[in-house]
């Protein structure tokens, strides 16, 4: 059952900080937001809107764009606040429902989930409840979308182009960890291609036109591209075919028609229009070669105070790192605007094993606090 009266915002001690944070995701975690299941999505997104019940001076905003709901919620009277934390709710797909558990053991959270990423929201939604019941009114938004495992287009991707959410500064806990603030991101480029031939019995192939084969062969001129193109530390284009299908369901009959999925990531210069194009020269030209998601590499430009802020808190050195995945501040970064990505230590990603760090979540809230206390002079 989901909470039916909000909760209070956490105490500053650090033993309450973790326990309200583990509670927190752990109940995020046991609804299966996941873009198969939007159902879960608004139970999940009803488990949101409970915990914030009770902040006089916050307006929420409901949002649905091509059937996918996201919440905003803002200072009343306030649309562009000097900082918004952005989150997402949705996970990756698990065949069965039973695959969203979750468990504490040795320091960390296991399960879906965990690390991609209701730890974080967690984090979000706590500092979120803690500033406006202390300083009400103050200048913080927050923004949960439900789409980024699948693009953000809908999510993030709509509030920014069609709702006109703007923000002084971003903060996104979806990429780098504590120390490694994220400065870069790859572009994203998914491709299907399909081709087509005509089936023959498997036993006279010379009689037919292997469309698998084909494509094999074409995927195999894409390695060779994009194997030129290898520079240190991995900062190039990469290509990773993800899943091949053909019309087959008999072994020995030829294929007349194959398609494979291709998941390609390349840094600044390279552009996805660029990239699409060099594809489609490698290729057979009777390839039909169609664009899922473009999106460009991103530029960050995180607040150097953050950074000052990080290393003050963890008493570490700090890193500007490179992402080579992407995530929904591509949306924000393309607006101007600067976005800070830093997040929990997290593992196993996209697993039924994925897990969180359970002192490195109440360390990212205790630098969040220390940034926006000071960065909003409170």
């Amino acid at each position: 059952m989901l909470p039916t009266v909000p909760m209070t915002a956490i105490k500053p001690d650090g033993d309450n900080l973790k326990d309200s944070l583990v509670a927190l995701t752990r109940d995020l975690m046991l609804v299966p937001t996941t873009a198969s299941r939007p159902e879960e999505i608004v139970r999940g997104l009803q488990l949101i809107k409970n915990h914030l019940e009770g902040l006089d001076k916050v307006k929420i905003y409901d949002y649905e764009y091509k059937g996918v709901p996201s919440l905003v919620a803002l200072p009343k009277g306030v649309k562009k606040p000097a900082i918004l934390m952005c989150s997402h709710l949705d996970v990756v797909d698990y065949p069965s429902p039973s695959a969203f558990h979750s468990k504490v053991s040795d320091g960390r959270i296991f399960g879906p989930g965990a690390g991609d990423m209701k730890g974080a929201l967690a984090i979000t939604l706590e500092i979120f409840r803690s500033f406006h019941s202390a300083h009400p009114g103050v200048s913080l938004g927050l923004a949960i979308t439900c789409d980024e495992e699948v693009g953000g287009a809908s999510g993030i991707g709509f509030l920014v182009e069609k709702k006109n959410l703007r923000c002084g500064i971003a903060l996104v806990p979806d990429g780098g960890s504590i120390t490694n603030i994220t400065t870069h991101e790859k572009g994203i480029l998914h491709l299907k291609m399909r081709c087509k031939g005509h089936f023959s019995h498997a036993s006279r192939p010379w009689e037919g036109n292997n469309a698998l084969l084909r494509l094999i062969q074409n995927l195999n001129r894409l390695e060779e591209l994009f194997s030129g193109w290898k520079e240190k530390h991995n900062w190039h284009p990469t290509c990773a075919p993800t899943m091949l299908r053909t019309s087959n369901e008999v072994i020995n009959r030829i294929p007349d028609y194959a398609e494979a999925v291709l998941d390609i990531r390349f840094p600044h210069p390279f552009s996805s229009h660029k990239m699409l194009k060099q594809i489609k020269a490698c290729v057979d030209q009777d390839l039909e070669v169609e664009a899922i998601i473009k999106a460009e590499p991103s530029d960050l430009k995180p607040d150097p105070l953050y950074l000052e802020v990080t290393a003050n808190v963890t008493g570490e050195k700090v890193h500007k790192v490179r992402e080579h995945g992407g995530s929904d501040a591509r949306f924000i970064a393309a607006k101007g605007i600067p976005v800070i990505i830093s997040r929990p230590y997290v593992g196993a990603l996209h697993s039924e094993e994925e897990w969180i760090d359970i002192e490195s979540m109440a360390t990212l809230y205790r630098i969040y606090e220390r940034y926006i206390t000071e960065k909003l002079k409170l």
